[in-house]
């Protein structure tokens, strides 16, 4: 069992660590930049370290002032989060020739599915279903760039090799645009990832995303936890997240489970992770894999009953897998609504002091947030300030639950998107559910024209 973590992250996430840790009487270590001092977690972790200034390149990207927080505090262990360092193989690498346990994969395997080109390569290999593609760097022959384009159709997608959240893509529908597009992803790619090299895939018009969250101890065990629906999304960020998905029979969820399992054992992977993958037409299509604990896991947790933090810590401590596939039974339905300190309308991050805070309450309610009244938001981060979780017997009970917990929670001084998850909750398409990753955009757009038309 580890004795000592040092969290090496901020907000919600490093408070529900600390919480996990405390569970099983773990010590905490809360790493923290000058404008975090008031976080909640550093109040409650038995140890604090100030590793730098509030911009992140100065302190939660500074990664020797992390190790070296390890190194005085004396702890065993290093616990990422989620965002920051959580998927940086070099971290990774630094932490574990320092002598600490990196609580997450090798960081060879963070490398490889780090970069999207190799990832595909190995899932393909693994028999995981990808969507059809260049499989692998597209070079400078514009020729062969067409011709691959041809076999796989159009429209089709670039994308950066070393890109994720939505970055370093863009979609091309006509043969005369191609050569332009994979030349301006690339300089954008290398500007953006240090990686300028592109890749190549079909582009699925109404696809859904689907993912499946897994579970292995890097000692030849593993299994899956379902799958979760993430296709509300704005800009390709997601917004609301559910448990299970609409309409994914349980014959479906167990085959694309196996694969994923039968994929982490290949690779030799070890902590919790996710696959992401395209769901269109009843087909799978792999995307990429997120080598880290997740920002929509409660909803995994609550209809599965697993802490998967718990269970990160444990396989960091060297334990198999007390879980065996039969044990996870899915109960229930979960969703979560991200909420963040920004404008409803314009999204605009809206920092500042928070006056006064409520938190929701109820059956089925959960809330993880590091708010409290009188907390500054800084302007040096992102702007999610918290999640609200709700768990009901069924998708419309748990619908309702988020509906009220919306209406009930409280938070003045900072503007946040409660109005903006309240009409999600409230959209007719989305109670329906099976909706795809452009649903709530186009919906967003159909409802700012009305109410420009109303006020004409």
């Amino acid at each position: 069992m580890l004795e000592k973590v040092v969290i090496a992250n901020r907000g919600e996430i490093a408070l529900r660590v600390l919480r996990a840790c405390a569970a099983l009487g773990i010590k905490t270590v809360a790493v923290h930049s000058t404008v975090d001092r008031n976080l909640k977690h550093v109040g409650l972790a038995d140890e604090s370290v100030c590793i730098g200034p509030g911009p992140s390149a100065e302190s939660y990207l500074n990664i020797p002032a992390i190790i070296a927080a390890a190194e005085i505090t004396d702890a065993g262990a290093i616990h990422p989060g989620y965002g920051f360092l959580s998927e940086n193989a070099n971290f990774a690498e630094q932490v574990e020739q320092s002598g600490f346990i990196f609580i997450g994969p090798t960081a060879d395997v963070i490398r490889l599915m780090g970069d999207k080109v190799e990832a595909i390569k190995a899932m393909k290999a693994a028999g995981v279903p990808c969507v059809p593609g260049s499989g692998g760097p597209l070079g400078d022959n514009t020729d062969e760039n067409i011709r691959i384009a041809r076999e796989i159709g159009y429209p089709v997608i670039i994308k950066a090799a070393g890109g994720g959240g939505g970055r370093g893509m863009r979609v091309v529908r006509t043969e005369a645009h191609l050569a332009n597009a994979i030349t301006m992803t690339k300089q954008e790619a290398k500007a953006a990832f240090s990686n300028d090299q592109v890749y190549m895939e079909k582009f699925l018009e109404n696809p859904r995303h689907v993912e499946i969250q897994v579970l292995a101890d890097g000692q030849g065990n593993a299994i899956h936890l379902g799958e979760r629906d993430c296709s509300m999304q704005r800009r390709h960020q997601k917004v609301v997240e559910e448990a299970p998905a609409p309409g994914i029979t349980p014959e479906q969820r167990a085959q694309i489970g196996k694969v994923c399992v039968d994929a982490c054992l290949r690779i030799g992977y070890r902590g919790a992770g996710t696959f992401e993958f395209l769901y269109e037409n009843g087909h799978f299509y792999f995307i990429e894999m997120n080598t880290r604990i997740q920002v929509e896991h409660p909803v995994t947790e609550l209809v599965t009953g697993i802490d998967l933090v718990r269970e990160q810590l444990l396989i960091a401590g060297g334990e198999k897998l007390s879980i065996r596939q039969e044990d996870i039974v899915l109960n229930g339905h979960a969703i979560e609504c991200r909420i963040n300190a920004e404008d409803p309308d314009t999204f605009m991050p809206s920092p500042g002091t928070v006056k006064r805070f409520e938190a929701p309450g109820g059956p089925g309610v959960r809330v993880d947030t590091h708010l409290y009244d009188g907390y500054r938001i800084p302007p040096n981060y992102d702007s999610m300030i918290g999640k609200l979780i709700v768990h009901g017997p069924d998708r419309a009970t748990a619908i309702a639950r988020m509906r009220m917990a919306l209406t009930e929670t409280v938070i003045e001084g900072v503007k946040c998107n409660i109005p903006l998850q309240q009409r999600i909750m409230a959209d007719v398409g989305f109670q329906l559910g099976g909706q795809n990753i452009h649903y709530l955009e186009k919906r967003m757009a159909e409802q700012k024209e009305q109410a420009a038309l109303g006020g004409s």
